[in-house]
């Protein structure tokens, strides 16, 4: 639960010295370098607040260089709120939402959150992929879009971008947009996100005849014969669509429409919540913090894709 009454929601300077116990539990990390233990704190006059020097490449930089933080202008008491609203938001909140409840415009709500997402994108150069022996993974897949039957007269009939996602029982999740649902897109996904040590559990569809057979076991369900386990409640995908479940509801009560050149954002989002599930909406929060280092958004990054 959170505590919307605490000051590092209101206090600028309060929400800088709790960033910096999150990021630096064991004192200033310069971001420049990598030295720890050889920062100055400068306090002059005309310096602000939480500004430090680094003895070894007497570089100046504070808590928030080289994160999804850095240069912004918004009171880092507002990020805070707005990182803490977003990891507990099961099914997500419109930036219109957090427009009205941090006294931003929609323009900054919009780039803020884009910003936190940023940070919430799992880095798969670290993650590693999941599964491994004696594991489960099932892989799925959904289309997000509106419906051909919801479309005014003479307006283009809406795309439908595929969606894919590898969960391991019990584990962590994997989120990709891709361009369609063939063995040829799908398979560097599964191989690069999943181990093929893991067994693979599909539905019916012949895109994974051939992929499930370079992993370690490949059981399927016929859902087009009404069937969504095997008789001994095996085989089954019923972990994934418990998350389109949630992903879907978010996209269709949340956000109600979202782009393709922004959709993988939005995956992450989900994925990250999903995968920091078990623990409490601090936690979450205060992974996501943790996780902003290295993950700058600028807002011209932001634009281009959505122009692309």
């Amino acid at each position: 639960m959170i505590d919307l009454t605490n000051p590092i929601f209101r206090d600028a300077e309060m929400a800088r010295q709790y960033l910096e116990t999150q990021r630096w539990p064991d004192g200033p990390v310069c971001p420049h370098c990598g030295s720890k233990h050889e920062a100055t704190k400068l306090q002059g006059k005309s310096t602000r607040p939480g500004v430090y020097k680094c003895k070894g490449c007497e570089k100046p930089y504070s808590v928030t260089v080289g994160t999804v933080f850095e240069s912004s202008k918004i009171p880092l008491s507002k990020w805070l709120l707005a990182t803490y609203l977003m990891s507990a938001s099961k099914k997500g909140m419109s930036a219109k939402q957090i427009e009205r409840m941090l006294g931003v415009t929609y323009k900054t709500a919009w780039f803020m959150m884009h910003r936190i997402r940023e940070a919430m994108t799992t880095d798969s150069k670290t993650s590693g992929p999941i599964g491994g022996a004696d594991k489960i993974v099932e892989s799925d897949e959904t289309f997000v879009g509106g419906k051909a039957k919801n479309v005014h007269r003479g307006k283009p009939v809406p795309k439908k971008i595929p969606v894919v996602a590898l969960i391991e029982r019990g584990g962590e999740a994997r989120v990709r947009v891709v361009a369609d649902v063939t063995a040829k897109t799908l398979r560097p996904v599964l191989f690069t996100q999943a181990s093929r040590k893991s067994a693979l559990m599909t539905d019916e569809s012949p895109t994974y005849q051939w992929i499930g057979r370079e992993f370690y076991n490949h059981s399927t369900v016929n859902h087009s014969k009404g069937e969504y386990t095997d008789h001994c409640g095996f085989a089954h995908v019923n972990t994934c669509e418990s998350f389109f479940a949630i992903f879907k509801r978010g996209i269709m009560g949340s956000f109600h429409s979202v782009s393709e050149a922004h959709l993988q954002r939005y995956a992450s989002e989900f994925e990250f919540r999903w995968n920091h599930r078990k623990v409490t909406d601090t936690e979450r929060a205060e992974a996501i913090l943790k996780a902003s280092k290295g993950k700058r958004l600028t807002y011209r990054r932001t634009d281009q894709a959505t122009n692309a």
